[in-house]
This record gives structure tokens, C-alpha cells and sequence, in this order.
């Protein structure tokens, strides 16, 4: 199922085995810069997300709707993160994962593509908050004092949706703080936790220390009725 073209891309739903096997391989060459497969029990239950330039695969992310937050516990950042609070939430969700583009592509339509298709899923879903975990390369928060410092002091959730602590192995984001270049703090993030702060999304207080994906990732969430409407008009221009 073609979900949206943009010039050279297109972006479809996984229709095949070989179509998920594509998206494994390329998760795994993206994640862990070798050749190899990315697989989990979520691929089975969750809807594949495929953008191609002219056939090829150069973009890909699954998607796992809920009928509302009591069905929180199913998904995978629940994994990681005390989502209590989120079980209150009374529409529909979604959770984005495994997003990954592939390493020798530089071109932004890419992402473009990616978030169009994305917007056109949340808006015929009814969907009323997206999220996931948006990963930080590295399990060492040293170099990411300043940036965990901004989001502490601007992007945590709020405390009626705020995640609470799972995960063994995690860090605070620590003290609140404005640092002089918030474009260098800006800059260090994760390109999908970026696009999420421009929608208004927020994050946990906390990162959690992955060391099976040799990562640190904070819970990120977006609740769509509070995205900006200029976000709003831009995404949908996209998305068709």
C-alpha cells in the first residue's frame, strides 16, 4: 500500500516477508554499521513502514497502534518505562519505532518523506498522541550533558503523562540548564527527538542505558492536538 509520493521517494506499507527481512537488514546496517538482521517479537505485531528512492530502501520504521492508553503495557518502550501514567490517556495511540535511514543517504526529503507518511497514518488512525524512545548513539551521557541539561530544563512531559523508571541501568537528565549555544545542545540530538520537539513533543526525565543497541534513549512523546498549527500545515502539505 503506497502511502505517499514525493518526486524520486515513495513511502509504502510492508506487503511481504522479503519486505520486513529488507527493513531487519536495514536497521541492523544503520544500528550497528555491519551487515547483519535487527529482529524482535514487536516486528510480528507491528505495521512496517518502508521509504524507497526509485526501489531502493533507504528509510524504515514500524508502527504499533492502541485503541488508548490501558493498552500502554503492549508496546515496546514499556520495555524500559514505568507507563502508568499513560494508561489514562483515552484515545487512540501510536508508537513509532525502529526509525533509521540508511547511513550513506544525506538527502532531508528522506525524513521529509519518512514524517509526511507518518502524518497521514496519525491523521486517518484518529490517533491522539505519538511516541517511542529516540536514541542518543553511545552509553555515555558525558557527551550529552548540555543537551540532556536543555531538555531537562524546557521538554520534560508533563507530570500527569510523565514516565516513571523501569529500566536497571538509566541517568537523570540532571539539573535544568540553558546552555549559551543551544544550537550545539540542538545539534546533538538525535534527528527524530528534533522533529518530535518541533511538534511540542516531551521527553522522560531520564535516559535509560541500552547496551544491547549501544545506546541511550529517553521516552518521547507528542500529543497531536497540541502540535503547533504552522507544524501542523507543513506536515499535512507533505502528507498530501
Amino acid at each position: 500500500m503506497i502511502l505517499l509520493e514525493k518526486g524520486r521517494y515513495a513511502a509504502r506499507l510492508a506487503e511481504t516477508e522479503a519486505d520486513i527481512a529488507a527493513a531487519q537488514a536495514l536497521r541492523h546496517r544503520a544500528f550497528f554499521g555491519r551487515e547483519g538482521v535487527d529482529a524482535d517479537a514487536f516486528d510480528a505485531i507491528c505495521r512496517h513502514v518502508l521509504v524507497e528512492d526509485e526501489g531502493r530502501l533507504v528509510c524504515c520504521y514500524r508502527v504499533l497502534p492502541l485503541a488508548h492508553g490501558a493498552e500502554i503495557g503492549r508496546s515496546y518502550s514499556a520495555q524500559f518505562y514505568d507507563l502508568k501514567a499513560l494508561e489514562a490517556f483515552d484515545r487512540p495511540m501510536i508508537e513509532m519505532g525502529r526509525f533509521c535511514i540508511d547511513p550513506d543517504v544525506r538527502d532531508p526529503d528522506v525524513l521529509r518523506v519518512a514524517w509526511g507518511a507518518m502524518t497521514r497514518i496519525v491523521d486517518e488512525g484518529g490517533h491522539g498522541m505519538l511516541f517511542g524512545c529516540s536514541s542518543f548513539q553511545g552509553t555515555d551521557p558525558t557527551p550529552y550533558a548540555e543537551t540532556f541539561g536543555l531538555l531537562a530544563g524546557r521538554h520534560v512531559a508533563p507530570k500527569r503523562w510523565r514516565p516513571g523508571r523501569r529500566a536497571r541501568q538509566v541517568v537523570s537528565l540532571g539539573k535544568a540548564l540553558i546552555p549559551a549555544r543551544i544550537a550545539n545542545a540542538t545539534r546533538a540530538m538525535p534527528p527524530l527527538l528534533r522533529t518530535y520537539l518541533r511538534m511540542g513533543g516531551w521527553v522522560s526525565d531520564h535516559a535509560v542505558i541500552d547496551k544491547a543497541m549501544g545506546t541511550l534513549h529517553v521516552f518521547t512523546g507528542v500529543e497531536v492536538d497540541r502540535v503547533p498549527g504552522g507544524r501542523k500545515r507543513s506536515l499535512r502539505a507533505i502528507a498530501g
